[in-house]
This record gives C-alpha cells, structure tokens and sequence, in this order.
C-alpha cells in the first residue's frame, strides 16, 4: 500500500466518492477526498444549501478543492405528478438544475417517485422526463433517472430504462445503483438491453446483509447500513457488475454512495481511506488496471 501511495492514483481515475459517506464542513469533507487521492466528487445538495457561508462560498470551495464534479443529486419525486403539484416539483427541478450549472456539474440525478400521488401510466412519467430533460438541455447538463428499490410505480433499472427510452431525449439516460440493483435481485442480464453510452452515472455501494425482504428494510438499509464495495456480502457480484458494465463500453464514474451511521461517527481521514482501498480492489483486482507510469492517468487513456 505505501508503494501505491506514492505514485499517481490515476489507476482509479474514474471512482469517486459522495459527500453524503463523510461526515462534517463541505471544505473537510473534499480534502479528506483529495487526500485520500480521489480526484472527484459526488456532491448532494445539502452541502450546498447548507453551507454557513451560502451557496456562493460553497460552490468557491468545490472550485478550489481541485476535484472534478462527478454529479449532483437528487431530485426526488418529480414524474407521475399533475396540476399544483407538477407546478411545485417543475420549480424545484430549475432551482437544482441551477445549483448543477454553477457547481460544473454535467449530470444531475433524479430519483424514481416514492409519491402515492404519483401517476404509474409509463407515458404520464416520460412526458415529465421529457420536460426535466428540456429544463436541462440548455444548460448541458444530462439527467440520470435512478430506479429507487422502494419506488412507487418504477423500482428496478428495466423500468427505468424503459420510462427513458419512452422519454427519447439526448440529455435523459439512467443511473445505476449497486446497491438498489441487489436489493431488489434484478439480473444483470437486464444491462443487455442498455445503450452504455446511457448510462450517465454509477453508483456504487455493498452491505452487510444478503437480502432486504420488504420495501422498509430496503430503505432503512440503504439509508443507514450501506458499506464500501468489497465490504460487503456481495462483493462477488459487484465486482461482476463493475466488469459487465466495462465490457458493455460504460466509460463514465463510479462513485462511491455509502450510507452509512457509523462512518457519520469516524475521523474523515479514516473513512476516506476506506473508500480509497475499495478504488484500489476494484482498479486493481477486478478491473486489473496496472499501477500507472508517471503523469499517467488512466490504462484506457493510453490503448
């Protein structure tokens, strides 16, 4: 491990990591990142917004910190909604897609709805996924539509894929979620029928158990328990997602989105550390992506 750290991490150039693994300031939070030599970051809106000095000094911090914006996240419930509640989600949508512009973020992620409001007609929520794609479109950000496992009406990534091809707009494709993809025990045969050049974001996280029985242990799991890739129980098949994914033609990120209450409770360092060791077990291990020769950034960059 030490003759790792002295030479460029540019073998894991694609993994980052999500503010929400770390606990504290937005500034401690992206030099415990860059320490730990990741070289971008998954930012969530709260960080934002909640930022002491306002969100002009936090979007100065990410732009001195030097790490690449992976993404923004999340717009949560925004398709299958009508009337004043369509208005309101329409408002909150500008306002985040907003945030993404000034933060150099090209993806912003939306979450599939949760709302018992929300419409299940496949082409009531393609017609809201194309008018999210529109409000983006000029500002050249691209919108990833993410399956939640408790969703109301869309909570695997077949259905998500489908509610997007439906939408046919250039900015609209999908997140994958790791941890969503296992808990509901989709096949990864499903990623077949993907185009890779769709998949705009993904995500990754294991835990600790080797199933969620119920929607409420889903979310629950997933909003308290989740660990770093190779962590977990499913380590075997998430290494066989990561390279399913490679081998489809996905070029885009990995980002490492860990829920996780424990590591709210640990040392910055300690937990960004964690995060870097499970870059390298998948660079290296699963991908077999070589230690880089000197002002090297990635093994594909050089094919």
């Amino acid at each position: 491990m030490n003759l790792l750290r002295s030479v460029s991490s540019g073998h894991f150039a694609d993994f980052g990591m999500d503010t929400i693994t770390l606990a504290g300031p937005l500034e401690a939070k992206l030099a415990a990142m860059k320490a730990a030599g990741f070289g971008q970051v998954m930012l969530a809106a709260r960080d934002i917004v909640g930022h002491p000095q306002g969100i002009d000094a936090a979007v100065a911090a990410v732009k001195a910190s030097g790490l690449r914006v992976t993404g923004f996240q999340v717009l949560r419930d925004f398709e299958g909604l009508s009337g004043h509640l369509h208005g309101y989600k329409a408002d909150i949508a500008k306002q985040m897609i907003g945030m993404a512009r000034a933060l150099g973020a090209k993806v912003l992620l939306a979450c599939s709805s949760t709302s018992q409001h929300a419409s299940g007609d496949l082409d009531v929520i393609a017609r809201d996924l194309r008018k999210l794609a529109m409000l983006a479109l000029p500002h050249g950000i691209q919108v990833a539509f993410e399956a939640l496992s408790w969703g109301r009406h869309i909570n695997e990534m077949p259905q998500a894929w489908e509610a997007v091809q439906r939408a046919d707009m250039p900015n609209l494709g999908i997140g994958v979620d790791s941890y969503h993809v296992f808990a509901t025990n989709t096949a990864l045969d499903h990623l077949d029928d993907i185009d890779p050049a769709r998949i705009y974001l993904v995500q990754l996280a294991d835990f600790m158990w080797q199933e969620t029985r119920t929607a409420q242990e889903r979310m629950e799991t997933a909003r308290h328990f989740r660990v770093f890739p190779g962590e977990g129980v499913h380590s075997q098949a998430l290494a066989e997602l990561v390279r399913k994914l490679d081998a489809m033609g996905y070029r885009g990120d990995y980002s490492f989105e860990v829920f996780n209450d424990d590591y709210q409770q640990l040392p910055l360092p300690y937990v960004a550390e964690r995060g870097r060791n499970s870059a390298l077990w998948l660079a290296e291990s699963v991908l077999k992506r070589s230690v880089p020769l000197p002002g090297q950034m990635r093994l594909r960059s050089a094919a």
